[in-house]
């Protein structure tokens, strides 16, 4: 039987990262959208060469992997270039994600994106489980995470997608507001639900 897509999604510091890597530990079959977007322009990849025969070999590094710093000036100043680019990369992110959730043992799989709502991959998913917590708390997290000032992680907050969009897609909700050793009760309490479920939906 093909396991049904848990999608799992989360703001700046919310935590989703050690949701993950519990269900990780657990033996769930999971993939990162990020990490998607990074292969489909490995060099050797059909969009790499797309990219530089677009806009120049300055998009790529000495190495011959990706400049991305160059490539987000390019389609920072030009909208028509950013929609060019997401036209390209969208499908090819969906495919790779789709590949790899297919390899699945698990009964289930995750699906792993801190842009699941905005980009609307929550479409292949047949649940979402939103890892959620108060936003102060996001903040401080950030700030020691990355060193980063709490300003800049308020304007990172306020780009994703609004709490209360992301919340209307929950199938269901993690506030993760206490320790770790909570959190990890939390996820398996949620993977033996989750393993009671057929495609991803109760009976």
């Amino acid at each position: 039987m093909k396991p049904w897509i848990l999608g799992l999604t989360g703001g700046i510091g919310s935590g989703k990262s050690a949701v993950a890597q519990h269900f990780i530990d657990l033996g769930v079959h999971t993939v990162d959208a990020d990490h998607a977007a990074r292969w489909v322009v490995e060099p050797g990849r059909p969009a790499l060469t797309k990219i530089v025969e677009r806009f120049g070999d300055e998009m790529l590094l000495a190495d011959g992997n990706l400049n991305r710093a160059a490539l987000r000036a390019k389609i920072f100043q030009d909208e028509s270039e950013r929609r060019w680019l997401e036209a390209l990369l969208h499908p090819l992110i969906g495919q790779e994600i789709n590949d790899y959730l297919a390899q699945a043992e698990s009964p289930y799989a995750i699906l792993v994106s801190p842009l699941l709502v905005e980009s609307g991959q929550y479409h292949m998913a047949q649940r979402v489980l939103v890892v959620d917590a108060p936003e102060a708390l996001q903040v401080q997290r950030t700030v020691l995470r990355d060193s980063t000032s709490p300003e800049q992680v308020e304007a990172i907050l306020k780009a994703q997608a609004n709490r209360e969009e992301r919340l209307r897609h929950a199938h269901d909700i993690l506030v993760n507001d206490r320790d770790l050793g909570w959190l990890k009760s939390e996820v398996e309490r949620l993977h033996n639900f989750y393993l009671t479920l057929r495609g991803g939906r109760e009976s």
